[in-house]
């Protein structure tokens, strides 16, 4: 009935699976997180609930459960280009991406949705964001990008694509509503901006110009130090 794919297959198992991994293997310095209790709190945010009427603080006790320190410095916020991202941030080592914490790591990649009146997932379809923007999903990545914005400090760096259709810095979007209004400034030293374009891709937007102007202004405004550079490698 929605227009969207269903609850990924074994959501459970790759939640609960992936919660182990972190901490195990991924980022053992978060320490013990109790990953049952993790995967219940996700799942009783959206189960039983008409899937239209998830918000994020839905997700309070989730974020609660799996929440560490991001370390200063680390943090690296981005638009439209989330498997460069994954490399470049090297899984954490370099750079700790949204979804290189706990909370994101679990998350990333899967869709889910419940059905009212009813406790089990619901597998066949799920809501876009364009059918109703308080969907289970939608709703997770704006309390984890809150989240994570609040919890950034130090060094802030920002990878934009210059080649993305609609500008670098897309409005409405992720980093424009839910992270640089959670910022805490007294927290936060600079905020370096790096633009890098698909390979064989158009240079649509660069610093200085477009999109990324408007993000610099912005950033600058709110009384940020901001360096851009363009196709950092």
């Amino acid at each position: 009935k929605w227009k969207g794919e269903g609850t990924t297959q074994n959501l459970e198992n790759i939640v609960i699976g992936r919660c182990y991994d972190y901490i195990r293997t991924v980022n053992p310095a978060v320490g013990e997180k109790n990953c049952s209790q993790i995967w219940e709190a996700f799942k009783n945010a959206f189960i039983n609930k008409d899937p239209c009427s998830i918000l994020p603080k839905d997700y309070a006790l989730f974020i609660n459960l799996s929440l560490h320190t991001i370390p200063p410095n680390k943090s690296l916020f981005w638009e439209n280009n989330q498997l460069l991202v994954n490399s470049f941030s090297a899984r954490g080592r370099r750079y700790m991406s949204l979804g290189d914490t706990l909370f994101g790591f679990v998350g990333d990649f899967l869709n889910w949705c419940g059905q009212a009146d009813s406790p089990g997932l619901d597998y066949e379809s799920c809501p876009t964001t364009m059918e109703c923007e308080n969907n289970a999903v939608e709703s997770f990545w704006r309390m984890a990008s809150i989240t994570y914005a609040q919890q950034s400090s130090g060094v802030i760096h920002v990878l934009l694509n210059g080649s993305a259709d609609g500008g670098a810095f897309p409005q409405p979007g992720f980093f424009a509503d839910y992270e640089i209004p959670n910022f805490q400034k007294g927290n936060i030293s600079k905020i370096v901006i790096w633009v890098v374009d698909d390979i064989e891709g158009p240079d649509i937007d660069s610093c200085g110009a477009h999109s990324v102007k408007t993000l610099e202004t912005r950033l600058k405004t709110l009384g940020y130090d901001v360096t851009c550079t363009d196709n950092y490698k």
